[in-house]
């Protein structure tokens, strides 16, 4: 949310690794330590291995307004007062993925929308998972959790914890109020460690950004768009969690760059989904509609990795296909999946799914979106001698979980 590098099968098509994130074991955090001072250790690291607690401190003054040795009990003191640090445990959960298809595991932080169990997350930080759990930082008690429905294009999902009620939900503010140099807090399970969450200070420091997210192995890539700016320290792990104002409200939704899900020039930054728009596709989701953007349900999976190819030399009459087309390169097949049964082969060059051209891994997985388990899809491709082929494979399970 560390996660393995090694090429993945992602859930719609292309390689498209997801974005939990498990890097190496570091020592669990105190649980009597404040939250104050989880955010202290957490800039600390931003600012340099040889930065003091004292300096820490100050630093944590200048942002928040208080004296060089705040009360422990609060994060910060706006003009209606002080919040309490426990106010962040509230509504928040830790999220553990077992990445089946890549052999690897995966870590994300939720928002709590509903005593039943309604999650609000990052799609990243689901996306290809076998197995979901999800812990309450306020309780500890721990659910499976299987994904409602995602939304690629805004980088949001929704899971369903199996089995649980009356969970503390999340305050929800108003993202339309955002301003910029608004002091902000991200609150997240960063190095997905688990136990109280970290909290990293900062300000909005720019509205309304756009940023290209990738996989990093060559595979889809999705454009983010009316994304919150903030100073504060993002980092893998804190994916999902609550980006709350002063009064502790949620304004947005952290969104951070992985190992496998990359952002365009992040170093310094932090970004987040404004809590308006991912309300609105939470509430879509929950209500079962699907849309264009809208994935709800199952995903029905072919069971291949690709990568974009180069533009390819006439091989041919391609049909409605044209003379040439870039397609998408396999990279791998699952064994036993609707893509081996069919004849498809590491090398391959795939034209055209359920009748439309594929130019980029990013089309392949969109067109695939809108299909679920045991859906009926034609697929043309070129093998490695040439020569054209077609088949019609029916989607197997697969995920998200």
């Amino acid at each position: 949310m560390s996660e393995s590098d090694r090429p993945g099968y992602p859930p719609a098509g292309p390689a498209f690794p997801p974005g939990g994130f498990r890097p190496p074991p570091r020592p669990p955090r105190n649980p009597l330590l404040t939250i104050l001072l989880c955010a202290a250790v957490v800039l600390g690291l931003v600012i340099g291995a040889g930065q003091t607690a004292w300096q820490t401190t100050s630093l944590l003054s200048s942002l928040w307004g208080h004296s060089a040795a705040p009360p422990p009990a609060h994060v910060w003191s706006p003009s209606s007062g002080p919040v309490d640090a426990s106010a962040l445990d509230t509504g928040v959960v830790d999220i553990d993925t077992q990445l089946g298809y890549q052999n690897a595991l995966g870590a994300g932080t939720g928002i709590v929308l509903s005593p039943s169990g309604d999650v609000l997350t990052n799609n990243h930080v689901a996306n290809g998972a076998t197995s979901i759990r999800a812990t309450d930082v306020g309780t500890g008690r721990s659910y499976p959790a299987t994904v409602v429905g995602y939304d690629r294009s805004h980088d949001i999902a929704v899971l369903k914890l199996q089995g649980a009620s009356g969970l503390p939900t999340a305050s929800i503010g108003d993202s339309s109020t955002v301003a910029v140099g608004d002091p902000v807090a991200a609150v997240g399970n960063a190095g997905g460690v688990g136990g109280p969450p970290s909290v990293a200070l900062g300000t909005v420091s720019a509205l309304h950004r756009t940023i290209t997210a990738s996989d990093g192995n060559g595979g889809s890539a999705q454009r983010l768009t009316g994304l919150i700016q903030v100073t504060a320290n993002v980092q893998p792990g804190d994916s999902g969690g609550p980006l709350v104002n002063t009064a502790g409200q949620v304004v947005g939704i952290d969104t951070a760059a992985t190992t496998g899900f990359r952002f365009e020039s992040t170093r310094g930054q932090g970004f987040a989904v404004p809590i308006n728009d991912a309300i609105a596709i939470a509430k879509q989701i929950q209500s079962g509609s699907d849309s264009p953007a809208i994935h709800v349900g199952p995903t029905g999976v072919l069971g291949i990795a690709v990568q974009d190819s180069d533009a390819l030399p006439y091989l041919g009459p391609w049909s409605r296909f044209g003379t040439t087309s870039s397609g998408v390169t396999v990279v791998g097949v699952l064994q036993d999946s609707p893509a081996e049964q069919a004849g498809l082969a590491t090398g391959d060059i795939i034209l055209a799914v359920d009748h439309k051209a594929i130019d980029s891994a990013s089309t392949l997985t969109s067109v695939l979106d809108r299909h679920h388990p045991g859906d009926s899809v034609g697929i043309t491709w070129i093998d490695r001698s040439g020569q054209q082929q077609d088949a019609t494979v029916h989607l197997a399970p697969g995920p998200p979980s």
